[in-house]
């Protein structure tokens, strides 16, 4: 499952990734904003999608604001979340093989919607190079994630 969410810089650029997800037949559970508000608060958002991919081994998601920035701290504050803030799909690329990310953070004032089709595409259809240094890495991140959970 894909699980999205937006704020209200982001909320165009969601909608059409709703559009391509569903031209690609892929299953997302968008978690809001479902209206354009520029009252709204991204960590509300972000914390949604964090929850939900927390909870779920197999879930990714895609979080938006303005600048990317703050939507990807919010979802880093979860547990088992790796989010990552793309701007190329190069990056992303290497971020799901070598890092594993389970978030893609995308900065709406800077991409264009090709550049964050193109972006959201390698990143749901890359997976995780299961090698021996990457794994150790993740492993470490994960020790002290547990570290400053106690």
């Amino acid at each position: 499952m894909i699980y999205l969410s937006a704020d209200h810089r982001g909320y165009y650029l969601k909608e059409k990734i709703k559009l391509w997800l569903k031209q690609w037949d892929l299953p997302f559970e968008d978690l809001g904003n479902n209206k354009l508000d520029p009252e709204d608060d991204y960590p509300d958002f972000a914390a949604k999608v964090a929850e939900k991919v927390s909870r779920y081994k197999e879930a990714v998601g895609i979080v938006i604001c303005g600048s990317g920035v703050g939507v990807d701290i919010v979802a880093n504050k979860f547990p088992k979340i790796r989010c990552g803030l793309g701007f190329s799909s190069q990056q992303i690329k290497l971020a799901r093989k070598d890092d594993d990310i389970n978030i893609l953070s995308l900065p709406a004032d800077f991409l264009s919607y090709k550049k964050a089709q193109k972006i959201v595409k390698v990143f749901l259809n890359t997976e995780f190079n299961q090698g021996k240094n990457y794994t150790r890495r993740i492993e470490k991140i994960n020790k002290i994630e547990q570290k400053n959970l106690t």
